[in-house]
């Protein structure tokens, strides 16, 4: 059993610790730099949040940055987490299906005493590793930096803030998934996942506080909010509920439409 998961996970780590030193470093970056912000921005936090447009604040779900947690919010985990990693778990998903139906591997995997619906899932489940790799080791590195400038954070809300994303990035896999066994080349699957996950965003950026909210309850984004585990310790349980919801929906829909289509 796993035995696709197994391969592909191999093949994966590699670039999930290249992926979680880049948000690392990111995450030194971003922390290297606040002690030098952080006295402008308690006099006159609210001034320099007005002189954004009032559709980039909603956007990015701006809230302060006149604490390390607030700017933490922004830069690293709405910027970082939301919009980048899941972008790339989505263009990550969109070639686990399409890739080896493009270059000829599927023909040999379902060649193989397994079914397509196993196939799918096991493809999909090795992503779990990029996924929880850059969720062990980027919050160690955050803790340590945060220490050092001074600014100590929270280490359940730290810990709480990975724990939650590991739901979310899922559920961007799964638009990526779904992306993947509707076509079969790579570079389309991806470019549809990206168009997907990136529009969902937007979608639930430009819609909050609007009378047609109702519309980003499609968007996995709205479901994790840095900024509410950080500055409120508010851990939302019930939103982590419906992600994993999410993925499973996305993952049993890629089973059944990969099982009636043709590979050409």
């Amino acid at each position: 059993m796993f035995e696709l998961t197994r391969y592909d996970g191999r093949h994966r780590l590699k670039g999930s610790v290249y992926l979680s030193i880049a948000m690392s470093l990111l995450a030194v970056v971003v922390i290297w730099i606040y002690p030098s912000f952080s006295g402008s921005f308690e006099n006159v936090d609210e001034e320099f949040l007005q002189a954004y447009p009032d559709q980039i604040i909603q956007m990015f779900n701006i809230q302060t940055m006149a604490s390390l947690e607030g700017f933490l919010a922004f830069e690293l985990y709405v910027f970082g987490w939301i919009i980048l990693l899941g972008l790339y778990l989505a263009y990550l998903a969109a070639g686990a299906i399409a890739g080896d139906v493009e270059c000829g591997r599927m023909d040999i995997l379902l060649s193989m005493p397994i079914s397509r619906a196993r196939t799918v899932g096991e493809k999909f489940a090795s992503l779990a590793v990029p996924i929880v790799v850059v969720n062990l080791i980027t919050p160690f590195v955050v803790y340590v930096a945060a220490v050092l400038v001074g600014e100590p954070l929270s280490a359940a809300d730290l810990a709480a803030v990975h724990l939650l994303s590991i739901p979310y990035l899922f559920a961007c896999a799964g638009i990526g998934l779904i992306a993947s066994v509707a076509v079969d080349r790579t570079s389309i699957a991806q470019r549809i996942a990206l168009g997907v996950t990136f529009g969902l965003f937007m979608l639930e950026s430009l819609l909050s506080g609007t009378d047609y909210e109702v519309i980003g309850a499609v968007a996995p984004m709205r479901y994790f909010d840095p900024n509410e585990i950080l500055l409120e310790s508010t851990y939302d349980l019930t939103g982590a509920g419906v992600l994993i919801v999410m993925t499973v929906a996305c993952v049993v829909a890629s089973q059944l439409w990969f099982r009636r289509r043709d590979i050409q």
